[in-house]
């Protein structure tokens, strides 16, 4: 979608490392912020299919034993280096040891200090991380997770919403809801999206594009709700294709001219 991206994570001392930044680079991402821990492996995930392209398994590689000492002190550092020229922060938290209490309270100050967005893809465990963050983006079996309410109508999501705000401390929450599509809730009311997706091949990787084109369309001056909607439609494009995928501004704009 364009954006420029730089990213700030934990890496080991092996092959995968440098097969990693290899990739990022090659991708145009920066990778200054990637902090060097000698005492864990790169995360790495090993996705079984079938010969029809469904997964039937996930194998992770890791050691998610959270950041302490020097390593952690380093990601902060590096955060704030980043946070100086950055126009929006993703957290997209996998419980991999690399997001700290520590770490997301440097990134919120900074980026208060900035006026700065920032967003968060949630792992419930760290809920009480993320206060002050502009918005966090749990999908729906994590919300009932850390609310513990069912959710199946709009209604649920409201009520459910405001419960996690509460309890996260943050500005506003976004859940994703599958076939359901997304309901958003902060300080200027509710919205509720329905799905634009034809059809659903592979949801890998559509919590990241919600966020990710959230982030991108409040960088670009986009209103909170005018973001949601950009990201509800490239996520509806990117559930129907296999593994996962991006979606080009092009094809943003031809999904609105659609009329969906």
């Amino acid at each position: 979608l364009g954006g420029r991206v730089e990213l700030v994570g934990l890496i080991g001392r092996d092959t995968a490392a440098g097969r990693l930044r290899g990739e990022l680079i090659a991708g145009g991402m920066g990778v200054e912020g990637l902090v060097v821990d000698p005492a864990r492996p790169t995360t790495t995930k090993q996705r079984i299919v079938t010969t029809r392209n469904q997964q039937v398994a996930r194998v992770d590689f890791e050691d998610d034993t959270e950041a302490a000492g020097d390593i952690e002190g380093a990601l902060v550092a590096r955060a704030r280096h980043v946070l100086a020229h950055a126009d929006a922060v993703i957290v997209s938290d996998y419980l991999k040891g690399a997001v700290t209490r520590a770490l997301v309270g440097a990134i919120v100050e900074g980026a208060r200090g900035r006026k700065i967005p920032v967003l968060v893809d949630p792992k419930i465990p760290h809920i009480d991380y993320y206060a002050g963050a502009t918005l966090v983006t749990p999908n729906h079996h994590e919300a009932e997770t850390a609310t513990h309410m069912r959710i199946r109508t709009d209604e649920d999501a409201r009520r459910a919403g405001q419960v996690f705000l509460d309890r996260a401390r943050c500005l506003g929450v976004l859940i994703t809801r599958g076939e359901h599509g997304m309901s958003m809730l902060d300080a200027a009311g509710e919205a509720h999206y329905p799905t634009v997706a034809r059809e659903v091949a592979d949801v890998t990787g559509a919590g990241d594009t919600v966020i990710a084109t959230l982030a991108l369309g409040l960088a670009a001056g986009a209103t909170l709700a005018e973001a949601a909607q950009l990201a509800n439609h490239a996520a509806g494009i990117v559930v129907g294709r296999f593994g996962p995928s991006t979606v080009s501004p092009a094809e943003l704009v031809e999904d609105f001219a659609d009329g969906r």
